[in-house]
């Protein structure tokens, strides 16, 4: 028998204060009603004080880098999902350039069965865009969209379509089935030997820079590609002042374009190179603090649709090392809430509605993403994360639930904790905890049979 769970005094959206049960995988009851009903519950009806606990649907990550197949080492679909269950996610979109590349039906079918088996959150493959990322052919896009994993994202992130033909033709390709593809903007001639955001640190440090322009330039002109094919794209990681202007300027074109930025580009700047710690070299780099202040207006403003976590977990080998050895990319599963909160709900930027759009209801609705991201109401999928706004905890990158330790907010302190996640009312994390082992037969009704 499936557990029961009545929120009391909790606040959807940040709203005001009620009763939600969660009861059969659904939003059962709300309001008075929640408890009129939990009074005729089974003995396993278990009640939450959820007093001054904000409620958002589960989040959706757009941009999650799980490493299985091929790097099991720094991570596998199991303890990536487990991560993202502890930070609040209830599905996550697993990029591409794993090893090998997934760019068949094969690999996309692989991938979404060991997230159906693993039980932490819902796991919707990325197809490449092109065959093993090297942007000469297109892989088979059709195949994967047609396949088990019902493929909808392609991207060849971590590397550029640098190639206007072919990204036209992925674009034109994906209309036939309502996909995207989503964009690594990165000019691979004017970032060659690049190590961090090129401007004063960079000069100043000796470290070789990696000018705006290389993604700016990228983003123009796929966005016109965009316009003349009538398709859609997605903009991943965007990071720097100029990205947003273009990607609101699409916009104001009627241009079908969405953008994504990290919780790293909304909290970082530049300046923590100075160290020569490599834990905060990523890809794109940390950009300037006019960089960071137009990234975050144009989050509360709309013109950036979501906040994707780029979680890219390394071993300690691939970091522990001098900056131009080290690898790219950051963890940032479970701290991606708490970041938002800080700097866009906590400095009045924006509401816990805004921020259930732009990391639930918006990339749901980008990924194409059934029965997430929907509004809290009766009869609803129960996908659900319940938070509590006033605690504050220290990171400390051991005791998380990912298998690397690379996160660049080592010993920071974050407001907000993700007490309890819901995926179709079964309770995945509880009082902070993740609940070992979702997978056992209690979590099998309800999901997706691999």
């Amino acid at each position: 028998m499936t557990a029961q769970y009545l929120l009391k005094d909790v606040r959807p959206l940040g709203g005001e204060p009620t009763d939600v049960l969660v009861a059969g995988g659904l939003v059962a009851a709300i309001g008075p009603e929640a408890g009129d009903a939990a009074e005729n519950a089974p003995d396993d009806l278990e009640v939450i004080d959820a007093t001054g606990m904000v409620l958002l649907p589960g989040l959706v990550d757009l941009h999650t880098h799980l490493r299985e197949p091929g790097r099991e080492d720094a991570e596998t679909i199991a303890s990536g999902t487990r991560a993202a269950a502890a930070g609040g996610f209830t599905a996550v979109h697993a990029m591409a350039n794993t090893t090998p590349t997934q760019d068949t039906a094969g690999v996309v079918e692989q991938v979404w069965r060991l997230g159906a088996q693993a039980g932490w959150t819902d796991v919707h493959p990325v197809g490449a865009v092109s065959v093993g990322l090297a942007g000469e052919h297109l892989a088979e896009l059709g195949a994967m969209a047609d396949s088990a994993a019902r493929v909808r994202v392609f991207s060849d992130d971590g590397k550029c379509v640098h190639d206007p033909v072919l990204m036209r033709r992925a674009l034109e390709y994906v209309k036939a089935f309502d996909g995207v593809v989503a964009q690594h903007a990165q000019e691979p001639r004017l970032t060659e030997g690049a190590q961090m955001h090129e401007g004063v640190v960079s000069a100043e440090i000796g470290l070789a820079g990696w000018p705006a322009v290389a993604e700016e330039a990228i983003i123009a002109r796929d966005v016109l590609l965009a316009e003349h094919v009538g398709s859609r794209l997605h903009v991943c990681h965007l990071s720097t002042a100029g990205s947003v202007e273009i990607v609101r300027w699409a916009k104001s074109r009627g241009i079908d374009v969405t953008a994504e930025v990290t919780p790293h580009h909304l909290v970082l700047t530049d300046e923590e190179a100075r160290g020569y710690d490599p834990v905060f070299k990523v890809n794109p780099p940390l950009r300037t603090q006019a960089d960071v202040d137009a990234v975050r207006e144009g989050l509360a403003d709309g013109t950036i649709d979501i906040v994707a976590t780029d979680h890219a977990p390394h071993t300690r080998e691939d970091k522990d090392c001098e900056w131009a050895a080290a690898a790219f990319g950051m963890t940032g599963l479970e701290t991606a809430l708490s970041v938002v909160q800080q700097t866009m709900v906590d400095t009045g930027r924006m509401t816990w509605a805004d921020v259930a759009r732009v990391l639930s209801t918006n990339p749901a609705r980008i990924g194409r993403v059934e029965g997430h991201g929907r509004p809290i109401a009766v009869g609803e999928p129960a996908n659900l994360v319940l938070v509590d706004p006033e605690q504050r905890r220290v990171v400390e990158p051991e005791r998380q639930a990912t298998a690397s330790a690379n996160s660049p907010l080592r010993g920071r302190e974050l407001p907000g904790r993700v007490v309890a996640t819901f995926l179709r009312g079964r309770a995945t994390v509880l009082d902070g905890v993740p609940q070992d082992d979702p997978a056992d037969p209690r979590f099998a009704a309800g999901r997706v049979t691999p």
